[in-house]
């Protein structure tokens, strides 16, 4: 059980090393390296390989898509804060904030049309 936590956090920061050593050198290849779903692919197989529920990936992957969008505005608004001057921290802060308040609406109106949320 150790090994295959231990093999499931260190795939995950490698991940996140080459997504943030790439946009170190290309923000925009980085940027498209942190957008793909490899996370989530990669989280979606090890659930398949713990359980073998169908209902349960489903279930997994239309939550997942559900506070992707619910987070998008929060990087939007990140990126607006920073291009405008504001310290680095405090808009992470105010950014942190929005994805809160998506994912609180979300999970608000997910109970009530029965998403998986």
């Amino acid at each position: 059980m150790w090994g295959q936590l231990a093999v499931k956090a260190l795939v995950s920061g490698l991940l996140i090393a080459a997504a943030s050593e790439l946009a170190r050198r290309n923000p925009g290849w980085g940027g498209l390296v942190a957008s793909l779903p490899l996370t989530s692919l990669i989280a979606l197989v090890w659930l398949w390989r713990d359980t073998h529920d169908p209902r349960g990936a489903a279930d997994f992957l239309l939550g997942t898509a559900c506070y992707v969008i619910a987070a998008l505005p929060s990087f939007v608004i990140l990126a607006a804060l920073l291009r405008r001057g504001m310290a680095f921290f405090p808009a992470l802060g105010l950014g942190c904030l929005t994805a809160m308040a998506g994912y609180l609406l979300l999970m608000a109106a997910g109970r009530r049309w029965g998403l998986p949320v």
